[in-house]
């Protein structure tokens, strides 16, 4: 997959914290960007509805807070 670099206008200490992140941890973000996304461009539905759409699949999936950390803080 081709990657292309895109900026974000966000709070100071969210870009705080996202550029004091190891490079690995936002590699991870870059990817949960990249899928949230593609969600919203096949969903005509607002932001905050996709979002919650998504955590609700993902709940019905099995996802559970702690399984999602564990996935982000796999190697």
């Amino acid at each position: 997959m081709s990657t292309t670099t895109i900026s974000l206008r966000m709070d100071a200490d969210a870009a705080r914290i996202y550029s004091k992140a190891p490079e690995e941890d936002r590699n991870k973000l870059s990817l949960l960007w990249g899928m949230l996304l593609r969600e919203y461009r096949t969903t005509p539905a607002a932001l905050k509805d996709l979002m919650d759409e998504i955590g609700e699949k993902a709940q019905r999936r099995g996802l559970t807070p702690q399984k999602l950390e564990s996935i982000l803080n796999a190697s």
